[in-house]
């Protein structure tokens, strides 16, 4: 991941001398944080940390949202790794309001037949609505061949 965000290096050294103990204290948490929680949970305290630091070291809202963007598309990446990776341990189900359910270790697609949408949760922690593509359907196809 590269950032342009036009400081020079003395604009950097500068900050970074101003802000020692508010960064080491940042980097002690996040550290904690890494060690101790497990799941995706995990990387959304990390992102609010480092949103924090961000925030505070003057970036324009701007370069926060294209910092969001990155790690939102990093854990909608590391979802779909998952369902590659756990598609043979699949489960299908037709739910009695119409809609279906696969299920996997760590992810959970529910959606309604036809619809083209489903709601994805990985580890616990629901990450939208997203469109079926190629990656998800080959779930949905495997989970209804491993029933």
């Amino acid at each position: 991941m590269s950032f342009d965000f036009n400081y020079d290096s003395d604009t950097w050294v500068q900050f970074f001398k101003d802000n020692w103990l508010f960064l080491v204290i940042a980097l002690v948490v996040l550290l904690l944080v890494i060690r101790i929680v497990k799941t995706v949970v995990k990387w959304l305290i990390v992102v609010a940390i480092l949103a924090g630091v961000v925030i505070y070291s003057g970036y324009s809202l701007e370069d926060v949202k294209s910092i969001t963007t990155k790690v939102a598309d990093s854990v909608k990446q590391e979802a779909i790794s998952a369902m590659a990776g756990e598609a043979k341990d699949a489960t299908f189900t037709n739910n009695s309001d119409g809609t279906f359910t696969v299920k996997t270790k760590n992810l959970e697609l529910t959606g309604t037949p036809g619809d083209g949408k489903v709601d994805v949760v990985f580890g616990g922690t629901p990450l939208g609505t997203w469109k079926i593509d190629a990656a998800i359907q080959a779930l949905i196809d495997q989970a209804k061949k491993n029933v």
